[in-house]
């Protein structure tokens, strides 16, 4: 066993934690190489697309059984409609219908420039039960120039044509009278069919902004 293997091993308990003496500038330099290791269960970018002043965003491939959880980023969500809201809906058909039954709780929080409002609670006028409309995921948005919402949202094993369709998201949001809004939405698609797409849109005008769709293994 050579010197470095020793004086490793010396500074290594039996449950393979690192002690500290066994890190110092003398250990680290005398490092000519690192084993391949593997990168375990990674996100990996699967599409990412720019809305500008579109009036909808559609994911029609990529969503299968490659992986169980994907992750939706919105980067800057901006309507061109004052009050309008950012929202989805999925679909069992490749994209031909956008119109999954849906059972969904809200909640929200929100604070004003002014210091002179906030609060946070269950806002049952944006949830869903048992309905086919589109989700609200960021309402009442600003169009001022540097206005915007973004976040994310979660899906889970949407290939799965055993169980329903879990999802979760959580979105931050300049709203029209100055409030900083947050709003974390969560539900599921009740249905057994796999959802193998998925639509983001306004309730009425057009946006821009970036999302991205990411595997998750």
């Amino acid at each position: 066993m050579g010197a470095i293997t020793r004086a490793a091993a010396n500074n290594i308990t039996t449950g393979g934690v690192i002690l500290p003496a066994g890190i110092n500038d003398a250990s680290v330099a005398s490092i000519t190489a690192l084993a391949q290791v593997s990168a375990g269960d990674g996100i990996t970018l699967i599409s990412s697309q720019t809305a500008s002043n579109s009036s909808s965003v559609s994911f029609t491939s990529g969503i299968d059984s490659t992986y169980r959880t994907y992750l939706f980023k919105f980067i800057n969500i901006h309507t061109l409609l004052n009050t309008d809201g950012f929202r989805f809906n999925m679909s069992t058909d490749g994209g031909s219908n956008y119109n999954v039954i849906k059972t969904t709780t809200w909640f929200e929080a929100f604070h004003n420039e002014s210091d002179s409002a906030y609060n946070f609670a269950y806002d049952s006028g944006n949830d869903l039960a048992q309905s086919s409309s589109d989700q609200l995921i960021i309402r009442s948005m600003k169009t001022d120039s540097d206005s915007n919402g973004s976040g994310y949202m979660y899906l889970f094993n949407p290939s799965s044509t055993t169980y329903v369709k879990h999802f979760i998201s959580n979105c931050n949001n300049v709203q029209f009278e100055d409030y900083s809004q947050n709003y974390m939405m969560a539900g599921y698609a009740n249905t057994t069919s796999a959802i193998n797409a998925i639509i983001f849109r306004m309730g009425t005008g057009n946006f821009s902004g970036t999302i991205h769709m990411y595997g998750i293994a």
